[in-house]
């Protein structure tokens, strides 16, 4: 910066000399010009403005003329009706409502529902729906933080139907009462499942057991297409140990992949062997597309009832793909060396029957388990696509080998010690290769505050909850439709 010096001031006056520009306006404003020039300005502007208003009249009037013939064709046409996928009415977090069992038009279209005519239809993308397990506080505090990072990239409508105690509907419901003006709706509903409805459920089937840490809440991964009401049509499952760190649409996109026999997506990894865990980590199920239509129409899983009531209907899809796997049930009658909880009897009923199994991509079950994360870190940001791929392990004989890996879910399972997965000790270890690669996304997600979800306008979004108690399985259903029938 340069400094004035005393002896400069007379450069910088304090009165500065007029511009000489306006030294030069008193020499415009005298000049005047001849009676004949005004005359011969004055005629050459008229001359000038009279085209113009012939033009102006001539468009003005071909314009009304083109909007009256359009209202004449609007008019004549017969309107013609969208319907709107039905969207729960908004009601208080605080007052959650109690219900017996859910409405069965959550998720389904309205028939009653507003309309909209053309030639301006608006229809509002179908809701995403996600269907989670959790049961104790610390399992919700992990689906809390998947729950959270669905609502921060979200570009659409979300329904989460979650399956739990009373524990993890309570630690929930206090985060979902942070968020009152979400940038889309959500609806959630809890389906409150005790113990013994739950063992209840696995007793009619026959003879699955589980040594998993899961334990018999995680078996019901087997039995959501069950729990929810018939119409709801298709469910995105995933472990509450994983959350998106992308919009969670590219996800629910992967429908649109499915064959029309596939019923389940989920990761496969062919490269992968156990005989100990007979194979069963080739698939994870731990982030599943599930068609639920699709799974009742098969009967994934046995039921007494379905014996009894109808012993001549539809054979269920699992216990010959069970039988193959395992052989017969042991002494205990269950079947025996079953390992990975669910997902065992997950794979041996993909494995019996391949074509209801549809392939996802590596993309969305980026796993610090076995996988280390396929080798993709944050950092480096200038980074192109053959150095990427450079870094990139457990890729080698997939079917995506070749291909770049972009994490869009994170999934930290196999971090022992510790019922929380952002507890874990390994994340105050900054030389841990966990905690250099994917460590500050853990503690960003964590960190975000629940509040700072109200990114909406003022009762144009809400958040719907409802609890649903006394749930009854699809089996038990068919047992009471069939006596009404009879």
């Amino acid at each position: 910066m340069s400094h004035i010096l005393p002896g400069d001031r007379e450069a910088y006056p304090e009165e500065p000399p007029e511009s000489p520009w306006r030294s030069r306006l008193p020499h415009h404003r005298d000049h005047t010009k001849s009676p004949l020039k005004r005359i011969t300005t004055f005629a050459s502007i008229l001359l000038l403005c009279v085209p113009l208003l012939l033009l102006f009249r001539h468009l003005h009037g071909s314009a009304d003329s083109d909007i009256a013939a359009t209202e004449d064709y609007l008019a004549s046409r017969p309107a013609t009706h969208h319907r709107i996928p039905a969207v729960p009415t908004s009601v208080p977090v605080s007052a959650t409502v109690e219900i017996e069992y859910g409405p069965e038009d959550v998720d389904a279209d309205d028939e009653e529902s507003a309309i909209l005519v053309e030639p301006l239809p608006v229809v509002p993308p179908h809701p995403m729906t996600f269907s989670l397990i959790m049961f104790s506080s610390d399992s919700a505090s992990e689906g809390a933080l998947l729950i959270k990072s669905i609502i921060m990239y979200t570009s659409a409508p979300v329904h989460f139907h979650i399956i739990c105690d009373e524990g993890a509907r309570e630690y929930l419901e206090g985060r979902l009462a942070l968020v009152t003006r979400p940038r889309h709706n959500i609806f959630v509903r809890f389906y409150l499942l005790s113990h013994e409805e739950m063992m209840a459920r696995i007793e009619r089937e026959g003879a699955i057991t589980t040594d998993h840490s899961a334990g018999v809440p995680g078996l019901m991964k087997l039995f959501i297409h069950e729990i929810l009401p018939d119409t709801v049509k298709r469910a995105i499952f995933l472990d509450t140990d994983a959350f998106f760190i992308s919009d969670p649409i590219l996800l629910w996109n992967r429908f649109d992949d499915f064959t029309e026999e596939a019923a389940v997506s989920m990761p496969t990894h062919f490269d992968q062997s156990s005989t100990e865990w007979h194979d069963a980590n080739r698939i994870c199920s731990c982030v599943m597309l599930l068609d639920l239509e699709k799974l009742r129409k098969l009967r994934l899983m046995d039921s007494i009832l379905y014996h009894e009531n109808d012993p001549h209907g539809t054979p269920a899809l699992s216990p010959p793909a069970f039988r193959d796997m395992f052989g017969p049930p042991g002494g205990s009658g269950h079947y025996e060396g079953v390992k990975l909880g669910d997902q065992g009897y997950w794979w041996a009923i993909v494995k019996h029957n391949p074509k209801v199994l549809q392939h996802l991509h590596f993309d969305y079950e980026v796993s610090s388990c076995l996988l280390n994360m396929y080798g993709a870190v944050l950092g480096d940001d200038g980074a192109n696509e053959e150095e990427a791929k450079k870094n990139q392990v457990h890729v080698v004989e997939t079917v995506h080998e070749g291909d770049l890996i972009l994490p869009k879910v994170l999934h930290f399972n196999c971090l022992d010690g510790t019922p929380r997965f952002f507890e874990w000790e390994g994340w105050s270890d900054p030389t841990h290769w966990l905690t250099r690669s994917w460590g500050p996304a853990v503690f960003y997600h964590v960190g975000v505050k629940w509040l700072w979800l109200n990114q909406g306008l003022k009762d144009v979004s809400s958040v719907v909850v409802e609890s649903a108690r006394h749930i009854v399985f699809a089996d038990e259903r068919y047992g009471h439709d069939m006596e009404s029938d009879g």
